[in-house]
């Protein structure tokens, strides 16, 4: 009688446990939340956490919830690879990050051999490029940002150009210049002066400037974070307020305005989306966003809102016993925010992009 009404009990707890709630399903994020650049990594981790609270007041997977654990890289090799061990302990289903090169290098390799999913909403090195991984990546490369810049910096008539760059993100900033030099180069200008500095509160960008200005240079060009082009562009006005300036595309967030004021003005960098779009789709999300967070989104929010897409899409479409890597292949192409994401077999896409000018305090698209 005893073995009976063990039974009982605990087949009745076994058809409470499978009546109730399921288990959420977990992705990681990662990405710099306390470093100097942390504009970019939190701006992305809104954009992450927008998508999955839509995505679960959808549905979710069939009813099961998604779950993000976020982790911080502090744009440090220790920090990124503890955060990355952590989400791999965890044994999350995919990460979406990082947001820098420099942390790539360290973090893939550890998701890499657990055999995570892994999708950078923002990194562009030559270095991950081409590579049959399970890294994918939502944003174009050096080589072709590097490019466009050359061409159209030349196009303004600017062919002795400076540059300084944050050796901090060495995988990044030597990659970009690089494919930059090799360009102008090829373009029948020059890149006459190239000062590497490493990124720290204690940085004499006085001297990076004057360091710049002795190549006499016609442009003045910077491959850095936004909170570094603030500080350059305020030492160019300084010194030579004539000579036209630009940035890459790192540093192209909403930071650098708030940040450079009036130095910025004039300065030109690159955008990977359309920042004027009137497009439904893209006011929803913009509003959404606003609304969540009381801010605007920048590129970061709206490339890892795509990766966020991308991964959620390929859990919900994921056959059984097929691996996510597999089931983002297939799924594919994805509508992102603005553009279309088509991967190649090896996880890589192309991304449009549009050139700005900072005017009157926002970034206006060149015509």
């Amino acid at each position: 009688m005893r073995n009976r009404h063990f039974l009982f009990v605990s087949l009745i707890s076994l058809l409470l446990t499978a009546c109730g709630p399921q288990q959420p399903v977990q992705i990681g994020f990662i990405g710099g939340l306390s470093d100097r650049n942390s504009d970019n990594g939190q701006s992305g981790l809104n954009g992450v956490i927008l998508a999955v609270e839509q995505f679960n007041r959808a549905g979710g997977l069939n009813g099961r919830m998604v779950e993000l654990i976020a982790r911080d890289d502090a744009q440090n090799k220790e920090t990124a690879a503890k955060s990355a061990s952590e989400l791999v302990g965890a044994k999350v289903e995919a990460v979406i990050g990082p947001f820098t090169s420099a942390m790539a290098e360290v973090i893939v390799p550890i998701t890499g051999e657990a055999g995570i999913f892994q999708i950078s909403p923002t990194i562009t090195s030559m270095a991950f490029y081409g590579k049959d991984d399970n890294l994918f990546r939502i944003n174009r490369t050096t080589r072709d940002n590097a490019r466009d810049y050359a061409r159209v910096m030349l196009g303004r008539g600017q062919r002795q150009i400076a540059v300084a760059y944050d050796t901090r993100n060495r995988n990044f900033t030597e990659s970009w210049l690089k494919e930059f030099r090799e360009a102008v180069s090829a373009g029948g200008g020059s890149v006459v002066g190239e000062v590497p500095y490493e990124s720290s509160p204690d940085v004499d960008f006085e001297a990076v400037v004057h360091q710049m200005l002795r190549s006499k240079p016609d442009s003045l060009f910077y491959i850095a974070g936004a909170l570094d082009v603030a500080r350059l562009a305020q030492q160019s006005r300084k010194q030579a307020p004539k000579l036209p300036i630009g940035a890459s595309e790192w540093a192209a967030t909403e930071q650098l305005i708030e940040l450079g004021g009036d130095v910025v003005q004039g300065l030109m960098i690159v955008q990977n989306f359309n920042r004027d779009d009137e497009t439904q789709r893209f006011k929803e999300f913009s509003e959404a966003y606003f609304k969540r967070f009381q801010r605007n989104p920048g590129y970061s929010s709206v490339s890892a809102y795509d990766a966020a897409t991308v991964v959620l899409t390929a859990l919900k479409k994921r056959g059984r016993g097929e691996s996510l890597k597999s089931s983002a292949l297939k799924n594919g192409p994805y509508q992102g925010l603005q553009q279309q994401i088509v991967f190649d077999v090896n996880g890589d896409t192309q991304r449009k992009v549009f050139f700005t000018e900072i005017r009157d305090g926002r970034y206006v698209q060149l015509k």
